[in-house]
């Protein structure tokens, strides 16, 4: 995170320099030079914004659990935004209802079930459930 600051921290202090530069003639509040500067400037922090989120999301830096100890073994969806899924913890398998706003445990599973290659999730619990979080946000 440092190293993406590191930048940000350059570039303010080269704009700051501009700025002492051009205190000689102010801009009037009103005019198209100073809206058009102020336009720019909001449109590079918001640029800003989304680079450092796509950063995030492409470099993964949110926490995630690396050790799979916890996997999605099945899933179905029962309606517009609620699912089931079957959890695979250790050697327990846990059935859980997810809705947008609560997540519920339906039934442990005495026997576990094996899945097949094609109906196995590959992949952390961590990346299933914000996968999860990021279609309900879309819907």
């Amino acid at each position: 995170m440092r190293v993406l600051l590191l930048p940000v921290i350059l570039f303010s202090g080269a704009l700051q320099a501009q700025a002492e530069i051009q205190l000689d003639t102010p801009l009037e509040p009103i005019s198209s030079p100073y809206l058009l500067k102020l336009t720019g400037g909001l449109l590079l922090i918001v640029a800003l914004i989304f680079l450092l989120a796509w950063l995030v999301k492409k470099f993964n830096l949110n926490q995630q659990s690396h050790n799979d100890l916890i996997k999605i073994i099945a899933g179905i969806s029962i309606g517009t935004r609620d699912r089931i899924v079957l959890l695979q913890i250790g050697d327990e398998q846990i059935l859980v209802g997810l809705t947008p706003g609560r997540i519920a445990k339906l039934h442990t599973l005495s026997q576990p079930l094996e899945a097949s290659g094609e109906q196995a999730l590959a992949g952390s619990f961590a990346s299933k459930i914000n996968r999860l979080m990021g279609d309900r946000g879309n819907s």
